[in-house]
């Protein structure tokens, strides 16, 4: 974020003051239509941090949301997740007449004692260091609106001892639905992922090139230099290739280990510092369980 100042509101009955709304029904959950938003001439001064989860389904924004490392418009259906503490930026140049969609707000004591609260963070969308919108297409935005509209009527009705139980249930449809959308998204953005791997092929050719002291190449550090998330990058390769980014750097590492030899002289414990191991027999070993051959022997059939 390049604004430094961020806002923090602690609760949904905040949120709801803060945008001109009347005092939510409930205080732990809320949802709201996007129509009704009049936003205040401070939105754009600040970052904003939220102490609940924020699911929003928007269009016709006028204006970007700046999600992570991404800028993004709501010309078409749109969704995003925010998790509590996660920090954004909006920035809206005016309300439109023409906006539409809804907002979740669910505070995370609203989960207490259900098995949700237990799993809701399974849900890789709620850590991808927000990096990656959810763009819907107009059936997958009729349905997610459906559930929108159920969770909306149960707390408008008389809340009892089953309401709490049958929005969350509500509540992990939604969620379901939408890791549903989220892995159809990495499918259908063919070229985008194939530029990832191009990518991820090139930096860890360049980067088993040379001897590096500072060890193998962790999962954190690829998934830093493409400029993804840990979990969004090893999601999107395990959908598009059936590798984690683990396995992806290992298969590299395997053929870095076969050109150097079956092309050099260089000794087994070399070839291990070479390519970031500290000890040559954890080399060998891995080596080993991928290839089922030891590094000299696998050197020997080539001889």
């Amino acid at each position: 974020m390049t604004n430094s100042h961020i806002k923090r509101i602690r609760s949904i009955t905040e949120y709801h003051r803060s945008r001109g709304l009347s005092a939510p029904e409930h205080p732990l959950i809320s949802l709201i239509d996007y129509s009704d938003i009049r936003h205040s001439d401070e939105i754009n001064d600040f970052s904003w941090s939220y102490d609940f989860y924020f699911i929003a389904m928007k269009r016709g924004l006028d204006g970007k949301i700046k999600y992570g490392q991404q800028e993004y418009d709501f010309d078409e259906g749109t969704m995003f997740f925010i998790a509590p503490g996660q920090v954004f930026r909006i920035e809206a140049r005016q309300d439109s007449p023409d906006k539409s969609g809804w907002m979740l707000l669910v505070h995370p004591d609203f989960f207490r004692n259900t098995a949700l609260a237990k799993h809701i963070r399974k849900y890789q969308y709620f850590g991808y260091s927000v990096r990656e919108a959810l763009f819907l297409s107009e059936k997958e935005e009729t349905a997610v609106t459906a559930i929108a509209d159920s969770i909306r009527q149960e707390y408008h009705t008389n809340i009892d001892k089953f309401s709490q139980q049958i929005i969350v249930s509500q509540i992990e449809v939604l969620l379901n639905y939408a890791e549903r959308y989220y892995n159809r998204q990495f499918i259908t953005r063919g070229v985008s992922n194939h530029q990832v791997l191009e990518r991820l092929e090139a930096l860890l050719d360049e980067y088993f090139e040379h001897t590096h002291k500072e060890g193998l190449p962790t999962v954190n550090y690829v998934a830093e230099q493409l400029n993804l998330s840990p979990d969004y990058l090893s999601s999107l390769l395990k959908v598009s290739t059936g590798l984690t980014t683990q396995q992806h750097i290992h298969e590299k590492l395997i053929e870095k280990a076969k050109e150097r030899l079956t092309g050099t002289t260089l000794s087994v414990s070399e070839i291990a510092y070479e390519l970031g191991f500290e000890h040559s027999q954890s080399f060998s070993k891995l080596f080993k369980a991928k290839t089922d051959f030891s590094p000299l022997a696998f050197r020997r059939s080539f001889c």
